[in-house]
């Protein structure tokens, strides 16, 4: 298991005698980001088991059905024993859809000020909701997913170019969708169905490969 800062990737100590709070030398008190070395369904169930410790918890996104060729192949959570989990992420990783080669799709879930969806999407704000708000000013969205059967609008915020950001709310938290490359994103726009894998475990996920960008 690492555990890292999820604002910046960076190392974090844990409480002591001066602090409950866990910390990082360059962001201050966060709740630390935990992302299992491997990936199987014994994993993704003790993620589910720790993400669900508090109530109510975040939801654990995932794409269901998997796209054609695509595995899950991460997963990772943000908080601590005292305060529960305050963000989620799952990473899938399969063929992209324009262009020959691989792409990764990191989905996340979290609660205003973690910062760890603005990590992975190399946002200029911690959190996303003034970049979502710049977005939807006079502009459809441009990225629909349906959430448990819901429709759920995102919007694409300024990324950089080797990847894409779409940011939307499900749930009364923020989602997240980061895709690399940039053009796999079209992913959005395909009619995908997002399942919380807190409410259920498809037995038929199929597990990839860990993918890197989870630590990223």
């Amino acid at each position: 298991m690492t555990v890292t800062c999820p604002r910046c990737g960076g190392e974090v100590r844990p409480p002591g005698l001066m602090s409950s709070d866990w910390r990082c030398e360059e962001c201050g008190p966060v709740p630390p980001l935990h992302v299992p070395d491997h990936i199987n369904d014994q994993v993704l169930s003790g993620a589910v088991t720790e993400i669900t410790r508090e109530k109510p918890p975040p939801p654990l996104w995932c794409p269901w059905p998997l796209p054609p060729g695509w595995t899950v192949t991460g997963v990772g959570w943000a908080g601590d024993d005292r305060a529960g989990a305050r963000a989620t992420v799952l990473a899938a990783s399969g063929p992209a859809p324009l262009l020959d080669g691989p792409a990764d799709l990191l989905l996340v879930a979290e609660a205003p000020g973690v910062g760890l969806a603005s990590r992975y999407a190399g946002l200029t704000e911690r959190d996303p909701g003034p970049l979502l708000a710049e977005a939807m000013a006079g502009s459809p969205p441009h990225a629909k997913v349906r959430t448990e059967r819901h429709p759920t609008p995102l919007w694409s915020v300024p990324a950089p170019a080797d990847r894409s950001a779409y940011v939307g709310e499900a749930n009364g938290i923020w989602l997240v969708a980061v895709a690399w490359p940039a053009s796999a994103g079209y992913l959005l726009a395909d009619d995908l169905a997002l399942a919380d894998l807190v409410d259920w475990l498809p037995p038929e996920l199929v597990y990839g490969a860990p993918c890197a960008r989870l630590l990223g």
